[in-house]
């Protein structure tokens, strides 16, 4: 799971993504009420009936796996002076999602942050807008970060498409060629990167999805435009040397396959594009 850290009051809180969706450290926030033992303030908070039935209405809404059954066992015992509870024992016998519950060195409870919201407020009120606050800045910190990354690419893409019409322009468009036969040479090129790229032509794309605005390109992931742009750099190089545009093809669609693959198992890429 990717993970961040955020300050709440001077305590650290971490922020990790399961299955896409941000959990926010129970262990983290329980230091803020009892740095020795923060295991022991979620099993208090655990205990409360309050608690049981907020958790149980959480799985009910988003969880069709949720066991009634065990819970309603939970909410009827919950309060009573004998009752006692775990994020282990309610994760085992309700099947619950809302809350991730790990031993060892790097492990911790960890919950969907609207259980950690709920979970702060118990600790505190104040410690809960802070946190709310504090979350929110870092998911705002990431959306800007992701939009600057966007746009690095996309210019990247825009440069080296430059690089390549020049290439064109100089190599395979014949002086006094009429505007028409020129556009379709360019066209023929933007091609080529698709067919290498995509498996389509933009006229074949197009027809298959009627439904959407734009062109193959615009729906292309980040792992496929950084490995665009390197293609339109390389077959500059390649039209350059005069290569027939069918090897050029040939070469053109290894190289992406390689890139691709190698890029799908690159832990920075997958960080750009929010994997």
């Amino acid at each position: 799971m990717q993970s961040s850290k955020i300050l709440v009051q001077n305590t650290e809180v971490s922020i990790k993504q399961h299955d896409k969706v941000d959990f926010i450290s129970l262990t983290d926030i329980a230091r803020a009420k009892n740095p020795d033992e923060p295991k022991d303030v979620v099993k208090n908070w655990l205990r409360s009936r309050t608690t049981i039935e907020f958790l149980g209405l959480w799985e009910h809404i988003n969880n069709p796996s949720f066991k009634g059954v065990e819970f309603d066992t939970f909410k009827n015992e919950a309060g009573l002076n004998s009752f006692t509870m775990s994020p282990t024992k309610w994760i085992e016998k309700t099947s619950a999602i809302g809350i991730i519950s790990k031993a060892g060195r790097y492990g911790g409870t960890y919950a969907h942050r609207d259980i950690a919201f709920e979970f702060a407020s118990w600790i505190s009120a104040e410690f809960k807008l802070f946190l709310i606050k504090e979350f929110q800045r870092l998911k705002e910190d990431e959306i800007q970060n992701k939009s600057l990354e966007w746009d690095l690419s996309r210019s990247l893409s825009k440069i080296n498409y430059k690089i390549h019409t020049d290439a064109i322009k100089e190599h395979l468009i014949p002086h006094a060629i009429d505007k028409p036969k020129e556009n379709f040479v360019y066209a023929s090129e933007a091609d080529l990167l698709n067919v290498a790229l995509f498996g389509v032509t933009a006229k074949e794309w197009r027809e298959t999805n009627k439904d959407k605005d734009g062109n193959v390109r615009d729906y292309a992931s980040v792992e496929q435009l950084i490995v665009l742009s390197n293609l339109e750099s390389i077959n500059a190089e390649l039209i350059k040397q005069e290569l027939p545009q069918n090897e050029r093809l040939v070469r053109l669609n290894q190289t992406a396959i390689t890139q691709i693959k190698s890029l799908f198992s690159n832990p920075s890429v997958k960080k750009l594009s929010g994997k």
